[in-house]
């Protein structure tokens, strides 16, 4: 019988799970990937942890001298940049998985599609925003660290970026909040990837939830039992 502390399976498996970590900016994202990376290195499984947008690549620099407001660009733009990193990556994803290496993924997609929406623009929906995903290889689970913007913003490095404002980050909130189910966020359909956990309190208590929501899902993959990575559709 396993507990929210023990690590995941050594067992091999057909292929490597697929687990992201969203949440608003300055939520522990970076952190609680960290240690779930850790989680999968103590039990001796292959893992390699990414993050998004990857601002090593041309396309990631032109994302980043926008996101700390050293360019403008039109909404549309902006978006199908986002896009367009993470189609840079997508062949490097499937490799790794059919490799039997799991990723755990600093923000994906859905933060692509969510923070477009957030925007407000009329012509930039969910669906809008969702179509340049689709084909993408598709996480297993998408773990949203739900903390509110108030409590974020006490957080070290508030507002440095173009997306780190409070009304904006409500929105986002609210999002990520419907996609994951719950009630009374808006008229959002569900995604049936989507957990939502709550990011308050100690790294540690934090880290423990993040494994209790991921643990069945990664122990489903290492059984064979969610077959092929599936794609964003």
């Amino acid at each position: 019988m396993t507990s929210s502390h023990d690590p995941p399976p050594a067992a091999s498996s057909k292929r490597g799970a697929f687990i992201v970590l969203e949440g608003l900016d300055r939520s522990g994202k970076t952190t609680q990937v960290k240690l779930l990376e850790q989680r999968f290195v103590e039990a001796g499984r292959p893992v390699k942890m990414m993050r998004f947008p990857d601002r090593s690549t041309t396309i990631g620099q032109m994302i980043d001298g926008y996101l700390k407001s050293n360019v403008e660009m039109d909404d549309h733009v902006i978006h199908l940049l986002f896009s367009a990193n993470r189609w840079e990556a997508a062949k490097h994803i499937n490799e790794l998985l059919a490799s039997g290496t799991t990723i755990v993924s600093d923000r994906y997609f859905h933060s692509g599609i969510v923070y477009s929406a957030a925007k407000g623009n009329p012509s930039l929906s969910l669906s809008w925003a969702r179509a340049p995903e689709r084909g993408l290889p598709r996480p297993d689970m998408v773990v949203f660290l739900d903390l509110t913007p108030e409590e974020a913003s006490k957080r070290g490095g508030w507002g440095g970026e173009v997306y780190e404002r409070a009304e904006m980050q409500r929105r986002v909130r609210e999002l990520f909040r419907g996609l994951g189910g719950l009630e009374g966020e808006g008229a959002v359909e569900r995604d049936e990837d989507v957990v939502v956990v709550d990011a308050g309190g100690g790294v540690e208590e934090v880290a423990d939830r993040v494994w209790g929501a991921v643990e069945g899902r990664v122990g489903e993959v290492v059984r064979g039992k969610r077959g092929n990575v599936r794609v964003v559709e």
